[in-house]
């Protein structure tokens, strides 16, 4: 089976820049038509080729450019939402005037361009703000908690912190394994009443079970099928987590659960597509990267001693090891012990060149050629060494999963986290590996390929 979407958790971000991108299209159409008033002007109808394809142009630039600022990223505030909006729109009307302009597209591309934004912008902000409306009008999905221990109040903080998935938490439903209540901002509900009339008298539309032990009849299991047949949706914890987070957290994770769960396609459909879009998305950034990695090997010369490359053995497809090759970014000795180490942040072992390297990924650009090999993915979990994998297998579960797929040049977990350089950071980055080896797709590829530039650009969150 080939999948073409990603899961819900990481789709809100494509289904919003496909609205807006349709609000582009329109808007140009539209501002095509107004233009066409003008002395000298045209007639604009759907039939006109030159008007669909320049409206096509100008979707693509707005929904691509608002994608690269972190617009879809997450939830921004209204300041910085409309900072990043009107920069985008300033620079991608601009780039699609002089594109009109040099290449003669249209006799009056400054009212043209000029209109379409001025629609744009006004479509844009009235169908959020229409958004917003429509949430405080007919209020946000109704949650129950089931459980009432420390699982239990970190879903509800979890919930009231999610900025995509806004949910009201009615309440907490008590199980027979709590012996304990330790939750707070929210009313408890005895498990001694029937949990259907919980539901039905406070219209719930959703239930979360934040228990991890659900063996030995702990469960209300025949009241939480009662409540799915209603239609109501129920989520364990490791469900919550994938759509909440987009992560798979492997402390509340079962063999089981990865068995007859949905996700982890790897078919013959999947793997030519991926193989077609890593040559020809890495030959593409090889030829646009060649003259930013001809100065970057000029300044590491001129930086410090040694050579240009880095050559360092990881793991990759299966469990093998390959040469992966960086330019390199710390001094020559960083490891003259022979002892590997992780790399920190604000490491002293990172030279002045190597530092400026690393923040903007400059130092990652010679691992296309990995790609080309077929030793790596443009996009996939991060490459590790085998020393480090070693001790990973024994204290994170289900780490060999990630070998599954080749390694990435950039990949769920470098766009989803930030810098760390520990055990506890390593199973975080894992359980967002597990979310991509789980969910991937080409659309999802995509998507991470955007927020590689927004993260190079604003550094958000991640190393």
């Amino acid at each position: 089976m080939f999948r073409v979407f990603p899961s819900r958790a990481s789709s809100a971000a494509v289904y919003e820049a496909l609205l807006d991108g349709i609000l582009g299209f329109v808007a140009l159409l539209a501002a095509a038509m107004t233009v066409s008033l003008l002395p000298g002007g045209f007639l604009v109808v759907v039939t006109d080729t030159d008007a669909m394809g320049i409206a096509l142009g100008f979707a693509v630039v707005m929904a691509l450019f608002q994608s690269f600022v972190g617009v879809y990223r997450h939830r921004l505030a209204l300041v910085p939402l409309t900072l990043r909006i009107s920069a985008v729109v300033v620079l991608g009307g601009y780039g699609t005037y002089l594109a009109l302009k040099q290449f003669h597209l249209h006799p009056h591309p400054g009212p043209l361009v000029g209109t379409a934004v001025v629609y744009f912008l006004i479509a844009i902000f009235v169908l959020r703000g229409g958004a917003i409306a429509w949430r405080a009008v007919n209020g946000m999905p109704r949650v129950l908690i089931v459980g009432t221990g420390t699982e239990a109040q970190g879903v509800l903080n979890d919930l009231r912190a999610d900025d995509r998935h806004m949910r009201e938490v009615v309440g907490f439903f008590t199980t027979a394994v709590d012996a304990e209540n330790v939750v707070d901002g929210a009313p408890i509900f005895d498990h001694g009443r029937p949990l259907t009339d919980i539901v039905t008298k406070y219209g719930i539309d959703e239930i979360v079970v934040a228990v991890r032990e659900q063996r030995g009849g702990v469960m209300p299991m025949d009241q939480l099928l009662a409540c799915r047949t209603r239609g109501i949706k129920i989520l364990d914890l490791a469900a919550f987590y994938e759509r909440s987070h987009a992560e798979v957290p492997v402390d509340s994770l079962k063999a089981s659960w990865l068995v007859y769960g949905e996700g982890f396609v790897q078919g013959p459909a999947r793997r030519i597509a991926k193989r077609c879009f890593d040559i020809v998305s890495s030959s593409v950034l090889l030829l646009v990267a060649a003259p930013v990695m001809l100065i970057a090997a000029l300044a590491i010369k001129l930086d410090s001693r040694g050579p240009v490359f880095y050559r360092q053995e990881r793991v990759g497809l299966g469990g093998s090891n390959f040469q992966c090759v960086k330019f390199r970014s710390m001094s020559t000795d960083a490891e003259s012990d022979g002892v590997a180490r992780w790399a920190t942040k604000n490491d002293s072992r990172v030279t002045r060149v190597g530092a400026f390297l690393r923040k903007t990924r400059i130092d990652e650009l010679p691992q296309l050629i990995s790609v080309l090999k077929g030793e790596m993915s443009i996009v996939g979990p991060r490459p590790e060494r085998p020393e480090f994998v070693a001790k990973l297998k024994d204290q994170i579960p289900f780490y060999d999963l990630r070998h599954g797929v080749k390694p990435g040049v950039t990949g769920w977990a470098q766009v989803r986290y930030s810098y760390g350089a520990s055990m506890e950071d390593a199973r975080k980055k894992h359980q967002f590996d597990l979310y991509y080896l789980k969910n991937n797709t080409l659309l999802l590829d995509l998507q991470i390929l955007i927020e590689t530039v927004t993260v190079v650009l604003f550094r958000e969150g991640a190393q």
